[in-house]
């Protein structure tokens, strides 16, 4: 058999392994909640009107979802408490614990609703 072949043949059987580990994991349903969050936030960020720049819009530090968060008054608890929800759910889904995973996403998403 050649190189080649067996380089093949080596990785085949590689995805095959991972096949199973991805059909159990909730990172779509974390990345399709961390999506609508994100719009979410924006959405709501846009809403308040005009405020004074903080010290790190100053230092030219880039936005994140949770500096808007937590910016924002009112939702902005809401929307920072489903921040840590998902990031729950991340460290679930490494560990494997599909339920505690799945169970972060549901708190996430009612707080979106």
């Amino acid at each position: 058999m050649t190189s080649i072949a067996k380089c093949s043949v080596a990785l085949f059987a590689l995805l095959c392994a991972t096949m199973p580990a991805l059909a159990g994991s909730c990172a779509d349903d974390i990345a399709q909640t961390q999506a609508q969050l994100d719009l979410a936030i924006e959405k709501d960020a846009g809403s308040h009107g005009w405020k004074p720049e903080s010290l790190s819009a100053l230092r030219s530090h880039q936005p994140t979802p949770r500096s808007l968060a937590e910016a924002e008054g009112g939702n902005g608890v809401d929307f920072t408490d489903a921040l840590d929800s998902l990031d729950r759910a991340r460290t679930a889904n490494r560990a494997g614990d599909i339920a505690a995973c799945s169970r972060e996403i549901a708190h996430a998403r009612a707080i979106l609703r």
